[in-house]
């Protein structure tokens, strides 16, 4: 894979757009821009995905709980992008069905739009949350956004319905509604990917220490694997997500009223609670939601929370005192109760919200802000927004910045499969039987496993492999070396880390020494895989 050659640039030495920040908006933004025509470079101080877009909770939702606070222009739009991008990526999102347990006990979190409207027509009801709302909440769910692939709203009897084996018997009643799951930091690397393979300079290890104008352009200074190096652009976006406002004070050097307020969402991980494929969608009775999802084939995700953070986004962690919550949280519905000594991971990302003044980490809004400052040139900061939304985003940011480049395309990204994801949004089971008879080799898990992290560009990994030691090492888990090198090669991958969390999940399933042996193997031949796969943009 390689990046546009520069002497293609009208000037060589200049580039049209310069991307601070390595996750999913920045990425977003640099495939729609390089895709337009527009010459663009990307610079990510760690790996991709390395922060929150790593760190999610892995749904692609239309946001329910959000139309408590009357962000409908927020869900629908979010609604909407539900389908256009499982259409573009097939492989990596699909769709499930969530049961919402219902409970006379069920309460407003705090003092939303919602339960205040509600407590002046109804002040009996005494910030109870009753089905109704409930039910029309979901109506709106499902006719917002032009639903056409996802089924709608059912009503389940948890008394006979599967749904009911793993809860409590209190339970009853229960609504199922669709929604959509993602592998987020795939859909970083995949934007990533792309975005190279159309033209665009991807920069991982490498952080942007200064940004100044310099007349018409901005003159960027980096330092990464190759050293300091200097790039000119006549555009700078400030994508750095908890990092923004760092990027705004301490990199370009601009004063600014506009700031984050830096929201951790925590994660809890444990061996998988019920045998069936649906996810649940529990309330507490503190108003707030979590979420238990299958995961990974043998576990279940648990999450999330929203706590203030203070202090570095890199050292977010779940804390104790999260994790109990979490476990204390979902052993109110499971007949089971989850405990500390169930979970086998965690993890927790720090959540980059425009402040808006919102009186708790909850309320505050989870829609995207993208301000100009065009006092010379132009500098765009994106703050907030979310997974789902994320080319929805790309394209507003691109709408402020085709004003300073009249050559520059229209929006492309609807529908466009990503990587891999050139087959029918219903095509994986057809994928993995296709798979499976070419290389008979492989196990229904590793098929299954290798097509929702591949799809169709499974088959260029395994190049015709006739047995298992046709794809060289084997580092536990189902990794082999034809895996690794193709996520060094085409996905930016430098480290164990990389590989094993944030490309697959597969620390999930490795031991020590595997990860250790892996490591090893990577600093004795990272270099030489990674040689050819990206070329080094021009600078001073």
């Amino acid at each position: 894979m390689k990046g546009r050659d520069v002497s293609d640039l009208a000037s060589p030495a200049v580039f049209d757009v310069f991307v601070i920040g390595g996750g999913i908006n920045g990425c977003g933004i640099a495939r729609d821009a390089v895709g337009r025509g527009l010459s663009v470079v990307l610079a990510e101080q760690g790996d991709l995905a390395q922060a929150t877009s790593s760190a999610s909770t892995k749904l692609f939702h239309g946001g329910l709980r959000y139309l408590e606070y009357f962000e409908f222009r927020l869900v629908r739009e979010a609604l909407e992008e539900r389908e256009t991008l499982l259409v573009a990526m097939p492989h990596i999102s699909w769709p499930m069905r969530f049961v919402l347990p219902y409970s006379p006990d069920m309460r407003f979190e705090g003092n939303t739009p919602t339960s205040r409207l509600l407590g002046l027509v109804m002040p009996w009801n005494k910030g109870r949350r009753p089905a109704w709302l409930i039910r029309l909440g979901l109506f709106l769910y499902d006719h917002l956004g032009g639903r056409r692939i996802l089924p709608g709203t059912r009503r389940l009897d948890l008394a006979s319905d599967p749904a009911g084996q793993p809860l409590k018997p209190g339970f009853r009643l229960a609504y199922e509604y669709s929604d959509c799951w993602v592998q987020d930091s795939r859909l970083v690397s995949l934007n990533a990917r792309d975005a190279a393979e159309r033209g665009a300079q991807i920069l991982v290890g490498t952080r942007v220490t200064r940004a100044e104008r310099d007349g018409a352009l901005w003159r960027i200074e980096t330092r990464g694997p190759e050293g300091a190096r200097t790039y000119h652009a006549r555009a700078l976006v400030n994508a750095g997500g908890p990092w923004i406002e760092e990027v705004i004070r301490d990199v370009a050097r601009i004063r600014s009223t506009e700031g984050v307020r830096l929201v951790r969402g925590s994660h809890i991980v444990t061996r998988r609670l019920f045998d069936h494929d649906r996810c649940y969608f529990f309330q507490g009775p503190d108003g707030r939601i979590i979420f238990a999802i299958p995961y990974e084939q043998d576990f279940t995700l648990i999450g999330t929370t929203d706590q203030d953070h203070d202090g570095s986004p890199a050292e977010a962690r779940c804390t104790d005192a999260e994790r109990d919550y979490l476990c204390a949280f979902a052993s109110r519905y499971f007949a089971r109760p989850v405990t500390p000594a169930d979970v086998v991971w965690s993890y927790s990302g720090v959540r980059p919200l425009y402040n808006d003044g919102a009186k708790s980490a909850t309320a505050a809004t989870r829609d995207y802000v993208l301000s100009l400052n065009a006092e010379g040139a132009p500098l765009l900061n994106v703050f907030g927004g979310k997974i789902t939304t994320y080319r929805r985003l790309a394209e507003g940011a691109l709408a402020r910045l085709v004003p300073f480049f009249p050559q520059a395309k229209g929006p492309w990204t609807a529908r466009v499969p990503l990587p891999g994801g050139d087959f029918p949004h219903d095509g994986v089971p057809a994928l993995i039987d296709r798979l499976a008879r070419e290389y008979p080799f492989l196990s229904a898990r590793e098929a299954q496993r290798l097509v929702r992290n591949y799809g169709t560009d499974v088959f260029r990994i395994l190049d015709g492999a006739k047995a298992p030691e046709d794809l060289g090492r084997d580092f536990g888990a189902g990794l082999t070396e034809a895996e690794l090198r193709w996520l060094v090669v085409h996905e930016f991958a430098r480290s164990a880390a990389d590989v094993i969390w944030r490309r697959t999940k597969l620390g999930l399933h490795m031991t020590e020494d595997q990860v250790a042996a892996l490591e090893a193997f990577l600093a004795e031949n990272g270099k030489t895989l990674r040689e050819g796969c990206l070329e080094t943009p021009a600078a001073e």
